[in-house]
């Protein structure tokens, strides 16, 4: 299989400044290995057309890491 399987969104919001340092807490590499194989991409929507503003690289742990780091802010922000 040559391409990547979309499987899974997190809509932050419309604080870009929140999403940005938000990803900036995320575990993983730009660079790609054998053992980074998942990818999260920080997206934004302009004019309706999505925009790719960076992507991480990231290990199986590091990605049930990183959605306990989004999850655990989203509720502060949302809750506080």
């Amino acid at each position: 299989m040559d391409d990547f399987e979309h499987f899974g969104q997190f809509f932050i919001g419309n604080d870009r400044d929140f999403a940005y340092n938000l990803f900036r807490q995320l575990k993983g590499k730009d660079e790609v290995s054998e053992n980074n194989i998942l990818q999260l991409d920080f997206m934004e929507t302009k004019d309706n057309l999505p925009l790719n503003i960076r992507m991480i690289r990231c290990t199986l742990n590091e990605m049930a890491e990183n959605c306990r780091i989004i999850t655990k802010a989203m509720f502060k922000y949302y809750n506080l």
